[in-house]
């Protein structure tokens, strides 16, 4: 598969502040994929940035732990050459921020503690080209096993109006039906147990509707100016109107089912869709289409000042997607666990130039 004419083959000179970046912190990334990738390779996303092509640089990182940030930097620039990410459409490109809540739960319903959160149905199904019936959604990846065929399953709506009550999928329970929304776009939580643990749920499979954010809709009713969304005014919103919040959540209709997972490091985050755990302030989701998972990518956001308080310019690893996350330079940029990341992620909006690191196999192969 030829390298994409989307990536602008560069020098390590071209990129702003690459010499004052912490390499280290990113190599330690990397490094959890190199480890990952002997049980299961990733898969090439469809710019051409081959899977294979990385076999050096992974079996180096398994190898070698670099000393100090210089020897992680010369790690990268042997094995990597920088191409500029070209936008789609020839636009900018765009960051953002996503997070994983820490929230107070309780094993099981009471007075306080009202909101569920849900394990994957046993009639929820994958669905794809394959199984789809005539005339259903191709957007849809999910779908309800019902005896005629597939079916489109229960939406946000009708789930939290009780339709999958009595099947025990409750794997927790929240005080807030908007921490519950806000951990659904996050796709992870830590939960603070009422009985003194400290748990994780993970992204396990959703009910496959369109995702809908209330940013847009309160922006499109006049109640939050365009420019003023982010999730703290959002969420500063629900708490003035709680009168309102089925109004406006129900309009997205995707649910999101999760399953239990251990906190092994308290330091890093959910393993995510590359199967490793997320590395605060270094992994990056990004469209795993047209993207190999793994790959290095040194992003530019010069306005971006909420992580560390002057312009963001980072090596990120790709270790993560989302349905949100479409197009070469798009990147959501995962900020940690807990409150101090929600405050970041939830303001991250910004223009950004994204550079992947190609594997120099790849370039050289081109250029021969």
């Amino acid at each position: 598969m030829p390298l994409s004419p989307t990536f602008s083959e560069k020098s390590f000179g071209d990129l702003p502040g690459w010499g004052e970046d912490d390499h280290l912190d990113a190599f330690a990334a990397f490094k959890r994929s190199a480890l990952y990738v002997p049980t299961k390779p990733y898969r090439t996303g469809s710019l051409g940035v081959d899977f294979d092509a990385f076999a050096g640089a992974y079996a180096e990182a398994r190898s070698v732990s670099p000393a100090n940030r210089s020897e992680a930097r010369s790690f990268f620039e042997r094995h990597f050459v920088p191409a500029l990410v070209t936008p789609e459409n020839n636009g900018a490109g765009l960051v953002t921020g996503f997070y994983e809540p820490e929230v107070e739960a309780s094993p099981v319903r009471s007075e306080r503690f009202t909101v569920p959160l849900l394990s994957r149905p046993a009639d929820l199904i994958d669905i794809d080209d394959k199984n789809r019936p005539a005339g259903m959604d191709p957007y849809l990846a999910f779908a309800r096993d019902m005896p005629a065929g597939p079916a489109e399953y229960f939406d946000r709506g009708a789930i939290e109006r009780g339709a999958l009550a009595a099947r025990n999928l409750e794997i927790a329970w929240l005080a807030d039906k908007v921490d519950a929304f806000f951990i659904h776009v996050q796709g992870a939580a830590r939960l603070k147990m009422t009985d003194g643990r400290l748990c994780r749920v993970t992204y396990a499979a959703k009910s496959g509707q369109r995702f809908t954010g209330p940013g847009r809709i309160l922006s499109e009713l006049g109640e939050i100016p365009l420019e003023k969304v982010t999730m703290q005014s959002i969420r500063a919103w629900f708490k003035a109107h709680p009168d309102r919040d089925d109004e406006i959540l129900w309009q997205n209709r995707s649910y999101i089912f999760f399953r239990e997972a251990p906190v092994d490091d308290p330091a890093l985050g959910p393993i995510a869709a590359a199967k490793v755990p997320l590395t605060p302030g270094r992994s990056v989701a990004v469209d795993r289409l047209l993207h190999t998972f793994g790959t290095p990518f040194y992003i530019d956001a010069p306005t971006l000042t909420a992580f560390d308080q002057k312009p963001f310019r980072r090596l990120m690893i790709a270790q993560d997607t989302g349905s949100a996350i479409t197009g070469p330079a798009r990147g959501d940029l995962f900020a940690g666990s807990g409150d101090a990341a929600g405050e970041i992620a939830g303001v991250v909006r910004n223009a950004a130039d994204f550079y992947a690191l190609v594997p120099r196999g790849l370039v050289e192969r081109r250029g021969a």
